[in-house]
């Protein structure tokens, strides 16, 4: 799995920073000015509630490598914006898998894997061949196939995403997904994720960097 942060909202005044941009939206709120300190306005807001206004930031997350199982738990999270590859239109003859560690680590359980993994490429070839367009061949796949994404999700909804995902009830791809999401987005909106990040470290979720 790979995650990459593209893209975060830059704010064209100020110091440039998304949390800045927050600061201003807010202060609309309250008809009051922004002071230099965005963090000590922004922590208030959190702790108040009003959390509407981190709705004015986002980020955008390129994520390789993880399963469509995953990535169909991903897109249950409708306040966001999704660009999928597409297996109507890429060649899937030889899949890439994810494999759970509770089938990698056990031999047995692996050898009967791999034999399905060999059965659906060539399945998959074979169908092809015949001259099924891929757009049907594409359901011989099962949710092991790994694919790519482009995830973008405003302050909040992250916020709500990781809350839903970074917990032991959380399935574990997603989990370590959303924990890497968290890492990268939080040097760069400290005071809305730097919290979560702390707190997560707290409980030996994740190690220090």
């Amino acid at each position: 799995m790979q995650v990459e942060l593209l893209a975060i909202t830059r704010y064209l005044s100020g110091d440039g920073t998304p949390e800045a941009l927050l600061e201003r939206a807010g202060r609309v709120c309250y008809h009051s000015e922004p002071r230099g300190n965005p963090a000590a306005f922004l922590r208030v807001r959190l702790r108040d509630g009003h959390e509407s206004i981190i709705e004015h930031a986002s980020a955008t997350f390129e994520i390789n490598g993880i399963s469509r199982a995953c990535s169909h738990q991903l897109v249950r999270h409708r306040l966001a914006s999704y660009s999928q590859e597409s297996q109507r239109y890429v060649d899937m003859s030889e899949p890439e898998m994810v494999i759970p560690d509770a089938i990698a680590g056990d031999p047995e359980a692996l050898a009967i894997w791999e034999n399905f993994a060999g059965e659906v490429a060539s399945t998959y070839r074979a169908l092809r061949a015949r001259g099924v367009r891929k757009e049907d061949v594409r359901f011989v796949l099962p949710n092991a196939t790994a694919t790519r994404i482009v995830v973008t999700m405003n302050f909040r909804e992250l916020r709500h995403f990781f809350h839903m995902r970074i917990t032991p009830e959380a399935q574990w791809e997603i989990r370590e997904m959303a924990l890497r999401m968290l890492e990268l987005v939080a040097p760069h909106a400290p005071t809305i994720f730097g919290g979560m990040l702390e707190e997560l470290r707290r409980k030996d979720v994740i190690g220090d960097q």
